[in-house]
Parts: C-alpha cells; structure tokens; sequence
C-alpha cells in the first residue's frame, strides 16, 4: 500500500505528542513535527496504512493502542552512544567508586550496576568489561550488570551483542581480543561479546514514567548518562528522585556532561563533574 505524500496535521501532532509525553514523558517540541512524520511513515507501512489520520485512528483504538504505543515510542527515541564513552567515569568507577561500595558492604551482596538507557548495549557491556578487569585483580569481588531501555527493538538488538567492528574501536586492542569474537565469516566487520560477558548483563524494558520500576534489588551504581536531557524539568526531577530511591545509601549516580541536578530536589551530593552520591544513612 502506498503512504500518501502528506503531513502530519496540527491536530495530529498534538495528539501524538500528547500520548508520548503522558505514556514516556518524553516532550516534543514544534520543530519535531516532521521528525515525527518522517519516523511514523515506517509505521505505516509495516501497518499497511496510508494516511496519518488512519494511523491515529489504529493507535486510538483501545484493543490496538497498548500495543502499538511500545512501537510508537521505539520509533520516536534517539540511540546514540559509544564503548567507553566519556572514559573518565568508568576510571572513577574502579578506582573510587566501587573499592568504596566494596568496603561497605557488609552482607557481601554482589554489586549491581544499572545502565539506565542502555540504548544498544555499548555501555552495558563497557561496564561489564570493566568490572571483570577490576574482578581479576581483586579477587572475590561479584557484580552483576542490568540494562534498561524504553524501546523493544533496541534491547532486542543489544542482547544479542553483535556490533560492526568500527563501533568497538574506543575499546582498548587488548580487550577487543579479550572480550569480543570475529566473525567466522572473514570478509565481515562484525564482532560479538563473549558468552561469558553476555551472561553478566541482563536486558529489560523499563518505561521511566512507571510508578514502579520493579527492580529485584537497590543499585549500588546507576549509569543514566545523555538521557534526561529528553524530557522536560518537571519530569526530569521526578526521574531522577525515582533514580535516587532506587540507589542504596552511599550510592553512585553518573549521568551525562551536558546534564545538571542544580536546584533539584533530590537526596544527592555531586562528586565530580556528572557525578553524585546519595547521603550515606551511616555517616
């Protein structure tokens, strides 16, 4: 079926933005209308609808609209990140953060690190990576890696961990050799993650406007780097007060260089430049 050459009406648009903003929070301003546009025609032809409007009318409809609001939101989300992005973190990570939490945690529960808008999973893995170099020299140490995102489509392709060989190029040579497989197929770029360091994350979908995150446990450490900068003040304070709840005392949070807690109203302490520490109920 042919999708009509059309726009997006203004009624449409508000009525799109409205339902992504109340189901993930996320704001579109007006410049957004013809991105909007451009990533709802992919819709439409996997619908096999040629028109906005009867978009709407598929998306509105209660017995089609729980359903599609997860594609609608994986078509509307940016992915961007890298393997060690902003480096200087995960140095502050081994070399501070996690012989701190270590030193506190008295029932020796293995440390979880949450990367919070994963995204394709390069973080999540660059986490992982790291912590098993620090495991290696520090022995006992137990950590366990969880990955969240909001799009389906995205943890789906991060769970695999398969990545073109140009994208794996921040990671050191010795730990490319280390960590990641070639494909047996000579003439491809791509390379996976070792079974045994996919078997240290775990992937699952997390809308940050749910009341209840169901996390099975407090993180020592929350990874929530270039993500806020989605969402509108009002919203990114209650994300991060969620954020914050779900740290244990003495915890950890890194977010983005872009992105600032100043004069929010949230129990944490900056550390460093995109770094905070909840108060430590004991000190």
């Amino acid at each position: 079926m042919t999708v009509r050459d059309e726009a997006i009406s203004n009624a449409q648009f508000t009525r799109l933005r409205s339902l992504i903003y109340n189901q993930a929070g996320i704001h579109l301003n007006d410049d957004k209308k013809t991105m909007l546009e451009l990533r709802i025609r992919r819709r439409l032809r996997s619908l096999h609808l040629n028109s906005y409007a009867q978009y709407c009318e598929y998306l509105f409809n209660d017995e089609n609209q729980a359903e599609e609001i997860i594609h609608l939101i994986d078509v509307v989300t940016t992915n961007k990140t890298d393997f060690f992005r902003e480096p200087e973190h995960f140095d502050y990570l081994t070399q501070k953060a996690v012989p701190d939490l270590v030193s506190r945690n008295e029932d020796n529960h293995p440390l979880l690190v949450w990367s919070a808008g994963c995204s394709s999973g390069e973080e999540p893995y660059t986490l992982a990576i790291v912590l098993s170099e620090y495991r290696e020299v520090h022995g006992g140490f137990r950590f366990r890696v969880l990955g969240t995102d909001i799009s389906t489509t995205i943890l789906e392709k991060a769970s695999k961990g398969v990545f073109n060989g140009d994208l794996a190029q921040p990671v050191a040579e010795g730990l490319r050799r280390k960590y990641f497989m070639r494909s047996r197929n000579r003439e491809s770029n791509l390379l996976r993650v070792v079974p045994e360091l996919r078997q240290l994350v775990e992937f699952r979908r997390l809308n940050f406007m749910d009341a209840d995150f169901g996390m099975p446990q407090k993180a020592d450490v929350i990874f929530c780097r270039n993500v806020i900068i989605y969402f509108d003040r009002p919203t990114q304070e209650r994300i991060l007060q969620k954020l914050a709840a779900q740290l244990v005392s003495g915890g950890y949070l890194f977010v983005g260089h872009s992105e600032s807690l100043h004069d929010m109203d949230v129990p944490l302490t900056s550390m460093a430049p995109a770094l905070y520490r909840k108060q430590d109920a004991r000190t």
